[in-house]
Parts: C-alpha cells; structure tokens; sequence
C-alpha cells in the first residue's frame, strides 16, 4: 500500500467515526425524547440530520476519488467498498433516528400515554448493536461483528413483543390508539437501526473475510474460530 492511500483510509476512518458518533448521539437522544416527553431532545435530533447528510455525501465522494486515483485491489478495495456500504447504512440510521424522534414529538399531546417497560430494554441492545458493530469495523474484528448479528434476533423478539402489546392496549383502551400508533412506528424504527446494525457487522466479515454473509440466518453465527 502506498503512504498516499493510507493517509487517504485513515482520513476516511475518521470522517466514518465523526459520522458515527453523531449518529450514536442522534439515537441516545431520540429514544430519550421519547420515553420521557423531552421535547428539546427530539428538537435537536430533526437538526442534527443535515450534519450527517453532508458527511455522508462527502465521504462518497472521497470513496469514489480514491477508486479513481489509487485503483486499490485486495483487501485495499474491500476497505474502501465497505466504508461506502457502511457510511450509507449510518446516514439510513440516522434517518430513523429522526423518524423517532418525530414520533416523540406527536406524542406530546399524550403524556399520560404509558410506554412499555420492555422498549428501554430494547434501545439498550440496539444502541450497543450500533456501538458495537463501529467497534468491530474500527478493529476488524470479525468474531465482534458475528456476535452483535447473532444479537438481532432478540431485538426482533423484542419489536414483536412490544408491538403485541401496544395492539393489546388499542384494543382495550380506543382513546389511546393515537398515541400507540406513534410508540408503534417508533419501535419499528429501532428494530430497523438494529437491522442496518446488523448490515455493518456483515461488512466488518466481508471486509476481514472476504465473505459475503449477507442474507443468512445469524440467529446462532459463530465466529470461525469458536
């Protein structure tokens, strides 16, 4: 590898983690707005979007202009295709970041609404999904990354549970359903952070394997060596 196409993945390392913490920030305070009505919260979260869009599209561009101008093979082109792919997934992160904090926001008008007791739980594992899996890529550690996609599928379990919840309540109390609508949409929300979590820790495998993981059930993935 060249000294100039190293600074240039370095460069791209640092951007990808400016962009990440934000992105981490944006989820913390989101679901924070959420469980405890904190209207300035989801106020910052909306804002905070234009940020990671213009990162998002800055690094793009840095990708493809190192294609161009290094024409990386090996492990160098997978480093740089798996920083699009994760970059991408971020700025999709932060998208749903917003969507919840927007449900927050709609739920103002129904403090009384109670929110279930098992979605702190869940933000608890989503938020280390996305922490993790950064982690991971920052490490290429590939074992970290099987070990936060095998994660998933209690996140899911957690999304159905809650969502039958949610219904039960609708059906019980009908004077609620607006405000269980908008928690509904705000828990759907999370389980797709902890998907696209879950698309970064299969890059981390491709990029230190070079094997495409996508598509297979990870609800019991091992690492190679365990």
């Amino acid at each position: 590898m060249s000294k100039h196409l190293q600074r240039d993945l370095e460069n791209l390392n640092t951007e990808l983690l400016t962009i990440s913490s934000m992105v981490e920030e944006m989820i913390d305070k989101a679901t924070q707005a959420l469980a405890e009505r904190k209207h300035e919260l989801a106020t910052q979260v909306v804002e905070s979007d234009s940020f990671v869009d213009q990162r998002e599209v800055h690094v793009e561009e840095e990708c493809l202009k190192m294609l161009a101008l290094h024409q990386p093979v090996a492990v160098d082109l997978r480093r740089i295709a798996t920083v699009m792919k994760v970059n991408n997934d971020l700025e999709r992160i932060a998208d749903l970041a917003v969507s919840i904090a927007q449900r927050a926001l709609a739920m103002d008008e129904y403090p009384a609404f109670p929110i279930p007791e098992r979605l702190s739980r869940m933000v608890v594992l989503t938020t280390q999904m996305v922490r993790g899996t950064m982690d991971a890529f920052v490490n290429a550690d590939n074992a970290a990354a099987r070990r936060i996609m095998a994660m998933d599928h209690e996140v899911d379990q957690y999304n159905c549970d809650i969502i039958a919840e949610l219904q039960n309540l609708m059906q019980k109390r009908s004077e609620l359903v607006s405000p269980a609508l908008h928690c509904f949409s705000a828990v759907r929300h999370l389980e797709r952070i902890a998907d696209h979590a879950t698309n970064i820790a299969e890059d981390v495998v491709y990029l230190v394997e070079g094997d495409i993981v996508r598509h297979r059930n990870h609800s019991s993935e091992q690492s190679p060596s365990s």
